[in-house]
C-alpha cells in the first residue's frame, strides 16, 4: 500500500523548502504566496537498517524498500472553503492525502514576508483548521439535508447515519476536528462516505530556526500545547538545516553534519517515523535469492490482507504463510537454518501479521 502525506500551511511558513529537502526535488521556492501552484510530488524511500541486514545475509539481486510520498500542496488563505485563493483545488488535494503534514512557522526572520505579518503559530493554525471545519459544514450539511427525509420515513439506517452526521455538525460548529470526536467502529462505515477533511490524522512540524532545533522556543510550546488536546505530535525540524543535509551524499557526512547541531537524525527520517506511528503502520519483508523487499501495511491486518498488497490474486487464492520472526532470520542466518530450528511458522487466514515478520505466501488462483 502507498501512503501519501499532504504537506499543508499558509503561504511562506517554509513548506516548499521542506518538501524539497525532504523529497529532493526541486519544486519552485520563492518569498511570496502561491509559489506552488500544482501539488509537487516526491516519492522518498523508507530507511530500514532490517533492510541492510537481510542485504547481507542473501546478497539477493535486489533490494527494495518501502516508499512514501510527499505531496507539496498550494498555500491556503483565509476563505479558501468559498474557492478564495487557490481554495477548491488545495482542498481538493487534501482529500487525496493518508495524513497532513501541518507545516508552522515557529522562527522570526524579517527578511521573510509573513502572511498575516506576524508570527503567531497558533493563528496560523487556526486559520488553516478553521477553513478545513468550514468546508467539513458544509458537505455534512448538505448530507444531513438528504439523509434527513428518508430517516422521518422510518428508514433505520438512515437514522443512524442523521445521528452521526449530526454529531458531526455539533462537532465542527464548536470548533472542532472531526478527529477529536469519540466515535464508535460502525460510525466510521458512515463517516468514510462523506470524505472529510478533518478526520485525516495530523502531524504538526514546527518550523524552527537552528538555534532552538533541539530545545524548541515559546512558539513551538504555544503550538505542543495545541496539539496535545487534539492527539496530535509535534516535531522540531529546521527546514534550511534539512535543505543542507540534502546536499550530503555521504552518510558518515550527514552523521557529522547532524551532530554539530545535537541531532541524531535528519528531519525526514523523524517525519516518516511519525508518520508510521500516527497511521499505526508496520513493516513486513519477503526475502529470497532475486529479491529482498519491505511491505508497508496497517497494524493488526492479517495474513491474507498482507499478501494482497503484493497482489490480490495472493489474497483471493491465499492458503498459508510461512513466516520467519526477523530476529529469528538475523540470528540463524538462512531460511533452511530457521527451518532446521523450528523457527519457521505456518500460519492461516488468521494471523496477524507482526513489525518485522518475513513472509512467504501460498496460494491458489
Amino acid at each position: 500500500m502507498g501512503l501519501k502525506c499532504g504537506i499543508v500551511g499558509l503561504p511562506n511558513v517554509g513548506k516548499s523548502t521542506l518538501f524539497n529537502a525532504l523529497s529532493k526535488n526541486k519544486a519552485e521556492a520563492a518569498n511570496f504566496p502561491f509559489c506552488t501552484i500544482e501539488p509537487n510530488v516526491g516519492v522518498v524511500t523508507v530507511p530500514d537498517s532490517r533492510l541492510q541486514v537481510l542485504e547481507d545475509i542473501i546478497n539477493p539481486q535486489q533490494v527494495i524498500p518501502t516508499i512514501i510520498e510527499f505531496v507539496d500542496i498550494a498555500g491556503l488563505v483565509k476563505g479558501a472553503h468559498k474557492g478564495e485563493g487557490l481554495g477548491n483545488q488545495f482542498l481538493g488535494n487534501i482529500r487525496e492525502v493518508d495524513t497532513i503534514v501541518h507545516v508552522v512557522r515557529c522562527f522570526a526572520d524579517d527578511n521573510i514576508i509573513h502572511y498575516e505579518g506576524k508570527i503567531d503559530p497558533i493563528g496560523d493554525k487556526e486559520i488553516i483548521d478553521l477553513e478545513l471545519q468550514l468546508k467539513d459544514l458544509e458537505s455534512v450539511e448538505k448530507r444531513i439535508s438528504r439523509v434527513e427525509k428518508v430517516a422521518k420515513s422510518g428508514d433505520k439506517e438512515a437514522k443512524v447515519k442523521l445521528e452521526v452526521y449530526e454529531k458531526c455538525k455539533q462537532l465542527l460548529e464548536a470548533g472542532k476536528n472531526i478527529r477529536e470526536g469519540e466515535w464508535f467502529k460502525e460510525d466510521l462505515v458512515w463517516l468514510a462516505e462523506l470524505q472529510l477533511l478533518t478526520i485525516k490524522p495530523v502531524i504538526y512540524v514546527a518550523n524552527v530556526d537552528e538555534g532552538t532545533i533541539t530545545t524548541g522556543n515559546e512558539h513551538t510550546k504555544l503550538l505542543e500545547q495545541k496539539a496535545e488536546v487534539e492527539g496530535a505530535k509535534v516535531l522540531y525540524i529546521c527546514a534550511t538545516i534539512e535543505a543542507q543535509i540534502a546536499e550530503l551524499d555521504d552518510p558518515e557526512e550527514e552523521a557529522m553534519f547532524l551532530s554539530e547541531y545535537g541531532l541524531k537524525e535528519s528531519g525526514l527520517n523523524k517525519l516518516i517515523r511519525a508518520a508510521y506511528h500516527t497511521l499505526d503502520l508496520i513493516t513486513y519483508f519477503t526475502a529470497g535469492e532475486k529479491e529482498v523487499r519491505a511491505w508497508t501495511i496497517r497494524k493488526g491486518w492479517k495474513a491474507p490482507q498482507a499478501a494482497g498488497v503484493i497482489h490480490t490474486d495472493f489474497e483471493r487464492g491465499f492458503i498459508r504463510a510461512e513466516v520467519i520472526k526477523y530476529e529469528d532470520y538475523q540470528h540463524y542466518k538462512s531460511e533452511q537454518a530457521c527451518k532446521e530450528a523450528g523457527k519457521l511458522a505456518v500460519e492461516g487466514k488468521e494471523y496477524v501479521v507482526s513489525d518485522g515478520d518475513i513472509m512467504h505466501f501460498r496460494f491458489n488462483v
